[in-house]
Protein backbone atom coordinates (compact mmCIF):
# COMPACT_ATOMS: atom_id res chain seq x y z
CA UNK A 1 0.00 0.00 0.00
CA UNK A 2 1.27 3.66 -1.00
CA UNK A 3 1.77 6.21 1.11
CA UNK A 4 0.48 9.38 0.38
CA UNK A 5 2.66 11.47 1.86
CA UNK A 6 5.69 9.99 0.04
CA UNK A 7 4.03 11.04 -3.57
CA UNK A 8 3.25 14.51 -2.58
CA UNK A 9 5.83 16.75 -4.49
CA UNK A 10 8.64 17.88 -2.48
CA UNK A 11 8.22 21.39 -2.35
CA UNK A 12 4.69 20.59 -0.69
CA UNK A 13 6.11 18.20 1.65
CA UNK A 14 8.39 20.87 2.99
CA UNK A 15 5.89 23.96 2.71
CA UNK A 16 5.50 26.07 5.55
CA UNK A 17 1.26 27.03 5.33
CA UNK A 18 0.14 30.58 5.61
CA UNK A 19 -0.80 31.19 8.97
CA UNK A 20 -4.49 32.80 9.21
CA UNK A 21 -5.52 34.61 12.64
CA UNK A 22 -7.71 32.10 12.92
CA UNK A 23 -5.68 29.37 13.11
CA UNK A 24 -3.50 31.28 15.89
CA UNK A 25 -7.41 31.79 18.23
CA UNK A 26 -10.01 29.82 17.15
CA UNK A 27 -12.35 31.09 20.07
CA UNK A 28 -15.87 32.49 19.66
CA UNK A 29 -15.28 35.33 22.02
CA UNK A 30 -13.32 37.72 23.02
CA UNK A 31 -12.31 40.95 21.99
CA UNK A 32 -10.87 40.63 18.20
CA UNK A 33 -8.25 42.88 17.08
CA UNK A 34 -5.95 41.01 15.22
CA UNK A 35 -6.85 39.90 11.85
CA UNK A 36 -7.56 43.97 10.64
CA UNK A 37 -11.59 43.14 10.45
CA UNK A 38 -13.99 46.02 10.04
CA UNK A 39 -14.72 46.34 13.36
CA UNK A 40 -18.05 48.49 12.98
CA UNK A 41 -20.22 45.22 11.34
CA UNK A 42 -21.58 45.31 7.83
CA UNK A 43 -25.06 45.96 6.74
CA UNK A 44 -26.22 42.28 7.27
CA UNK A 45 -27.39 41.03 10.19
CA UNK A 46 -25.33 38.43 9.86
CA UNK A 47 -21.56 38.59 11.25
CA UNK A 48 -19.65 39.72 7.54
CA UNK A 49 -17.19 41.45 9.13
CA UNK A 50 -15.65 39.15 10.82
CA UNK A 51 -13.59 36.20 8.87
CA UNK A 52 -14.93 33.17 8.81
CA UNK A 53 -13.36 29.49 10.80
CA UNK A 54 -10.48 28.53 8.16
CA UNK A 55 -11.04 25.10 8.82
CA UNK A 56 -14.72 24.72 9.02
CA UNK A 57 -14.38 22.67 12.30
CA UNK A 58 -18.21 22.93 13.73
CA UNK A 59 -19.25 22.20 9.82
CA UNK A 60 -16.61 18.91 9.73
CA UNK A 61 -17.93 17.83 13.07
CA UNK A 62 -21.37 17.38 11.59
CA UNK A 63 -20.77 16.06 8.74
CA UNK A 64 -18.58 13.28 10.04
CA UNK A 65 -21.57 12.29 12.03
CA UNK A 66 -23.87 12.41 9.19
CA UNK A 67 -21.01 10.29 6.76
CA UNK A 68 -20.09 7.92 9.78
CA UNK A 69 -16.18 8.86 9.51
CA UNK A 70 -13.91 11.62 11.35
CA UNK A 71 -13.66 15.16 11.17
CA UNK A 72 -9.62 14.96 10.38
CA UNK A 73 -10.94 12.93 6.94
CA UNK A 74 -12.70 16.04 5.64
CA UNK A 75 -11.57 18.52 3.78
CA UNK A 76 -14.27 21.53 2.46
CA UNK A 77 -13.60 23.23 -0.68
CA UNK A 78 -15.23 25.62 -3.53
CA UNK A 79 -17.22 22.88 -5.01
CA UNK A 80 -15.55 19.50 -5.89
CA UNK A 81 -13.25 21.27 -8.34
CA UNK A 82 -11.37 23.12 -5.53
CA UNK A 83 -10.11 19.21 -4.20
CA UNK A 84 -9.54 18.39 -7.69
CA UNK A 85 -7.21 21.18 -8.56
CA UNK A 86 -5.43 20.66 -5.04
CA UNK A 87 -4.51 17.23 -5.73
CA UNK A 88 -3.47 17.49 -8.95
CA UNK A 89 -1.48 20.78 -7.68
CA UNK A 90 0.19 18.80 -4.67
CA UNK A 91 1.40 15.01 -5.79
CA UNK A 92 1.80 16.09 -10.05
CA UNK A 93 5.30 17.91 -10.62
CA UNK A 94 4.47 20.05 -13.79
CA UNK A 95 5.83 18.68 -17.08
CA UNK A 96 7.05 15.14 -15.59
CA UNK A 97 3.90 13.69 -13.87
CA UNK A 98 0.27 12.70 -15.12
CA UNK A 99 -3.09 12.09 -14.16
CA UNK A 100 -5.45 9.36 -16.00
CA UNK A 101 -8.52 10.09 -16.94
CA UNK A 102 -11.15 7.81 -18.43
CA UNK A 103 -13.62 8.89 -20.91
CA UNK A 104 -16.49 9.83 -21.65
CA UNK A 105 -15.86 11.81 -17.47
CA UNK A 106 -16.07 15.06 -16.18
CA UNK A 107 -14.33 17.56 -17.81
CA UNK A 108 -12.50 19.23 -15.08
CA UNK A 109 -10.09 16.80 -14.25
CA UNK A 110 -8.20 17.41 -17.73
CA UNK A 111 -9.10 21.18 -17.43
CA UNK A 112 -7.09 20.81 -13.42
CA UNK A 113 -4.38 19.30 -15.35
CA UNK A 114 -3.85 21.54 -18.18
CA UNK A 115 -4.21 24.33 -15.79
CA UNK A 116 -1.02 22.64 -13.69
CA UNK A 117 0.92 21.95 -16.76
CA UNK A 118 0.22 18.40 -16.12
CA UNK A 119 0.14 15.46 -18.34
CA UNK A 120 -3.02 13.80 -19.18
CA UNK A 121 -3.21 9.89 -20.12
CA UNK A 122 -6.63 8.77 -21.94
CA UNK A 123 -7.62 5.28 -21.11
CA UNK A 124 -11.52 5.19 -22.60
CA UNK A 125 -14.11 3.23 -20.74
CA UNK A 126 -15.36 0.69 -22.57
CA UNK A 127 -18.51 0.55 -24.82
CA UNK A 128 -20.58 -0.54 -21.72
CA UNK A 129 -19.05 2.77 -20.01
CA UNK A 130 -16.85 0.65 -17.66
CA UNK A 131 -13.33 0.31 -16.69
CA UNK A 132 -10.68 -1.66 -19.00
CA UNK A 133 -8.16 -3.16 -16.66
CA UNK A 134 -6.08 -4.28 -19.32
CA UNK A 135 -5.87 -1.02 -20.78
CA UNK A 136 -5.56 0.63 -17.66
CA UNK A 137 -2.70 -1.40 -16.50
CA UNK A 138 -0.50 -1.22 -19.73
CA UNK A 139 -1.11 2.44 -19.72
CA UNK A 140 0.78 3.08 -15.92
CA UNK A 141 3.57 3.56 -15.46
CA UNK A 142 5.59 5.83 -12.14
CA UNK A 143 5.00 8.89 -13.87
CA UNK A 144 0.83 8.48 -13.16
CA UNK A 145 0.20 9.68 -9.94
CA UNK A 146 -3.51 10.01 -9.81
CA UNK A 147 -6.12 8.37 -11.93
CA UNK A 148 -9.85 9.91 -11.80
CA UNK A 149 -12.84 7.63 -11.87
CA UNK A 150 -16.01 9.08 -11.73
CA UNK A 151 -19.23 6.88 -10.47
CA UNK A 152 -21.58 7.57 -11.10
CA UNK A 153 -20.40 8.86 -14.22
CA UNK A 154 -20.76 11.96 -15.93
CA UNK A 155 -22.12 12.21 -18.65
CA UNK A 156 -23.23 8.94 -18.87
CA UNK A 157 -24.78 8.36 -15.60
CA UNK A 158 -24.12 4.41 -14.85
CA UNK A 159 -22.01 3.07 -12.14
CA UNK A 160 -18.59 1.94 -12.45
CA UNK A 161 -17.96 -1.79 -11.57
CA UNK A 162 -17.02 -2.20 -7.95
CA UNK A 163 -15.53 -5.15 -8.52
CA UNK A 164 -12.96 -3.53 -10.44
CA UNK A 165 -12.68 0.06 -8.58
CA UNK A 166 -11.67 -2.87 -5.94
CA UNK A 167 -8.59 -4.08 -8.27
CA UNK A 168 -7.62 -0.89 -9.30
CA UNK A 169 -7.08 0.18 -5.59
CA UNK A 170 -5.38 -2.90 -4.71
CA UNK A 171 -2.93 -2.67 -7.79
CA UNK A 172 -2.33 0.81 -8.17
CA UNK A 173 0.60 2.54 -6.44
CA UNK A 174 -0.81 6.19 -6.81
CA UNK A 175 -4.06 7.97 -5.54
CA UNK A 176 -7.31 7.14 -6.63
CA UNK A 177 -9.65 9.72 -6.97
CA UNK A 178 -13.21 8.48 -6.72
CA UNK A 179 -15.95 11.12 -7.64
CA UNK A 180 -19.14 10.23 -6.30
CA UNK A 181 -21.05 13.53 -6.89
CA UNK A 182 -24.30 11.77 -8.03
CA UNK A 183 -23.93 8.66 -5.49
CA UNK A 184 -27.31 9.60 -3.59
CA UNK A 185 -29.56 8.85 -6.43
CA UNK A 186 -27.58 5.18 -7.07
CA UNK A 187 -28.37 2.02 -6.07
CA UNK A 188 -24.35 1.32 -5.11
CA UNK A 189 -23.44 2.62 -1.65
CA UNK A 190 -21.02 5.39 -1.28
CA UNK A 191 -17.15 3.88 -0.55
CA UNK A 192 -16.87 6.28 2.37
CA UNK A 193 -17.11 2.77 4.88
CA UNK A 194 -14.23 1.31 3.44
CA UNK A 195 -11.81 4.55 3.67
CA UNK A 196 -10.10 3.83 6.37
CA UNK A 197 -8.78 0.66 4.35
CA UNK A 198 -7.43 2.28 1.66
CA UNK A 199 -4.45 4.77 1.70
CA UNK A 200 -4.50 5.68 -1.52
CA UNK A 201 -8.46 6.34 -1.98
CA UNK A 202 -10.26 9.87 -2.10
CA UNK A 203 -13.46 9.99 -2.86
CA UNK A 204 -15.27 13.38 -3.39
CA UNK A 205 -18.97 14.17 -3.53
CA UNK A 206 -20.98 17.75 -3.45
CA UNK A 207 -24.23 19.35 -1.67
CA UNK A 208 -24.66 20.64 -5.58
CA UNK A 209 -26.64 17.68 -6.25
CA UNK A 210 -28.94 15.65 -3.81
CA UNK A 211 -28.73 18.39 -1.51
CA UNK A 212 -30.37 21.01 -4.34
CA UNK A 213 -27.10 23.58 -3.17
CA UNK A 214 -25.47 23.94 -6.26
CA UNK A 215 -25.26 28.06 -5.55
CA UNK A 216 -23.99 27.64 -2.47
CA UNK A 217 -20.37 26.04 -3.94
CA UNK A 218 -19.65 23.59 -1.75
CA UNK A 219 -17.60 20.38 -2.44
CA UNK A 220 -16.39 17.49 -0.07
CA UNK A 221 -13.17 15.31 -0.12
CA UNK A 222 -12.70 12.81 1.88
CA UNK A 223 -9.79 10.49 2.65
CA UNK A 224 -6.82 9.29 5.39
CA UNK A 225 -5.71 11.91 7.53
CA UNK A 226 -2.33 12.98 6.49
CA UNK A 227 -3.73 13.24 2.68
CA UNK A 228 -6.44 16.02 4.24
CA UNK A 229 -3.51 17.52 6.12
CA UNK A 230 -1.43 18.40 2.59
CA UNK A 231 -4.93 19.55 1.15
CA UNK A 232 -5.63 22.15 3.93
CA UNK A 233 -1.38 22.94 3.56
CA UNK A 234 -2.10 24.90 -0.05
CA UNK A 235 -5.48 25.93 0.27
CA UNK A 236 -6.59 29.32 0.38
CA UNK A 237 -6.95 30.42 3.77
CA UNK A 238 -10.52 31.37 3.75
CA UNK A 239 -11.23 29.16 0.87
CA UNK A 240 -14.88 28.36 2.47
CA UNK A 241 -17.17 31.31 3.18
CA UNK A 242 -19.08 31.80 7.09
CA UNK A 243 -22.27 32.18 4.69
CA UNK A 244 -21.99 28.60 2.70
CA UNK A 245 -21.06 27.00 6.32
CA UNK A 246 -23.88 28.22 8.10
CA UNK A 247 -26.22 27.44 5.05
CA UNK A 248 -24.96 24.14 5.26
CA UNK A 249 -25.13 23.34 9.30
CA UNK A 250 -28.54 24.20 8.96
CA UNK A 251 -29.06 22.11 5.78
CA UNK A 252 -27.47 18.96 7.53
CA UNK A 253 -30.09 19.29 10.62
CA UNK A 254 -32.72 18.68 7.96
CA UNK A 255 -31.83 15.17 6.13
CA UNK A 256 -35.36 14.30 5.70
CA UNK A 257 -35.35 16.85 3.01
CA UNK A 258 -32.81 15.58 1.28
CA UNK A 259 -34.35 12.55 1.20
CA UNK A 260 -37.10 13.47 -0.08
CA UNK A 261 -35.82 15.13 -2.88
CA UNK A 262 -34.20 12.65 -4.16
CA UNK A 263 -36.78 10.19 -3.82
CA UNK A 264 -38.57 12.08 -5.91
CA UNK A 265 -36.41 12.54 -8.71
CA UNK A 266 -35.69 9.03 -8.81
CA UNK A 267 -39.11 8.98 -9.29
CA UNK A 268 -39.24 11.90 -11.86
CA UNK A 269 -36.61 10.23 -13.71
CA UNK A 270 -38.13 6.60 -14.37
CA UNK A 271 -41.33 8.92 -15.57
CA UNK A 272 -39.54 11.08 -18.17
CA UNK A 273 -37.43 7.50 -19.15
CA UNK A 274 -41.10 6.11 -19.96
CA UNK A 275 -41.83 8.95 -21.80
CA UNK A 276 -38.64 9.86 -23.55
CA UNK A 277 -39.28 6.07 -24.95
CA UNK A 278 -42.30 7.00 -26.85
CA UNK A 279 -40.64 9.69 -28.67
CA UNK A 280 -39.96 8.50 -32.47
CA UNK A 281 -36.37 10.05 -32.62
CA UNK A 282 -35.51 8.20 -29.57
CA UNK A 283 -32.66 5.71 -30.90
CA UNK A 284 -31.75 4.68 -26.64
CA UNK A 285 -32.08 5.71 -23.25
CA UNK A 286 -28.58 4.88 -21.10
CA UNK A 287 -28.78 3.17 -17.92
CA UNK A 288 -28.32 6.20 -15.25
CA UNK A 289 -28.12 6.00 -11.59
CA UNK A 290 -27.90 9.81 -11.53
CA UNK A 291 -30.07 12.97 -11.57
CA UNK A 292 -29.69 13.25 -15.63
CA UNK A 293 -30.40 10.55 -18.47
CA UNK A 294 -28.10 10.37 -21.77
CA UNK A 295 -30.80 9.77 -24.67
CA UNK A 296 -29.18 8.73 -28.37
CA UNK A 297 -31.49 10.08 -30.64
CA UNK A 298 -31.36 11.38 -34.72
CA UNK A 299 -29.99 13.90 -35.27
CA UNK A 300 -29.24 15.23 -31.84
CA UNK A 301 -28.02 18.62 -32.72
CA UNK A 302 -30.68 19.23 -34.46
CA UNK A 303 -33.17 18.80 -31.56
CA UNK A 304 -30.81 20.36 -29.51
CA UNK A 305 -30.77 23.55 -31.51
CA UNK A 306 -34.55 23.07 -31.69
CA UNK A 307 -35.39 22.84 -28.07
CA UNK A 308 -33.12 25.96 -27.40
CA UNK A 309 -34.99 27.76 -29.73
CA UNK A 310 -38.13 27.46 -27.32
CA UNK A 311 -35.95 28.31 -24.10
CA UNK A 312 -35.56 24.19 -23.18
CA UNK A 313 -31.90 24.11 -22.52
CA UNK A 314 -30.23 19.99 -22.38
CA UNK A 315 -26.45 19.44 -23.07
CA UNK A 316 -25.66 18.33 -26.34
CA UNK A 317 -22.70 15.73 -25.66
CA UNK A 318 -22.26 14.27 -29.55
CA UNK A 319 -19.36 15.58 -29.81
CA UNK A 320 -18.22 13.68 -26.49
CA UNK A 321 -16.18 10.22 -26.89
CA UNK A 322 -18.84 6.97 -27.19
CA UNK A 323 -21.70 9.39 -26.64
CA UNK A 324 -22.24 9.92 -30.66
CA UNK A 325 -25.72 11.68 -30.91
CA UNK A 326 -26.67 12.04 -27.45
CA UNK A 327 -28.09 14.66 -25.44
CA UNK A 328 -27.73 14.63 -21.38
CA UNK A 329 -30.70 15.42 -20.35
CA UNK A 330 -31.62 16.69 -16.38
CA UNK A 331 -34.06 15.13 -14.47
CA UNK A 332 -36.26 18.77 -13.53
CA UNK A 333 -39.85 19.42 -11.87
CA UNK A 334 -42.80 17.62 -13.14
CA UNK A 335 -43.75 20.90 -14.88
CA UNK A 336 -40.26 21.18 -16.60
CA UNK A 337 -40.43 17.37 -17.72
CA UNK A 338 -43.56 17.99 -19.20
CA UNK A 339 -42.76 21.07 -21.29
CA UNK A 340 -39.79 18.97 -22.42
CA UNK A 341 -42.35 16.31 -23.61
CA UNK A 342 -44.23 17.93 -25.18
CA UNK A 343 -42.15 19.87 -27.46
CA UNK A 344 -40.18 16.91 -28.55
CA UNK A 345 -43.36 15.39 -29.10
CA UNK A 346 -44.25 17.74 -31.65
CA UNK A 347 -40.50 18.11 -33.07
Amino acid sequence: MCNPISLARKNIRDLKPYSSARDEYSGKSGVFLDANENAFGSVSEMRLNRYPDPRQQQLKEKLAAVKGIDPEQIFLGNGSDEPIDLLIRAFCEPREESIMILPPTYGMYSVCANINDVGILEVPLTDEYDLDLPEIEQHLSPAVKLIFLCSPNNPTGNSLSQKAINALLESFQGIVVLDEAYIDFAPDKSWLPQLSEHANLVILQTFSKAWGMANLRLGMAFANPEMIQILNKIKYPYNLNGVTQEIALKALDNLQKRDQMVAQILQERETLRQQLCQISFVEKIHESDANFLLVKMKNARSIYEKLLEKLIIVRDRSSVLLCDDCLRITVGTPEENQTLIKMMQAL
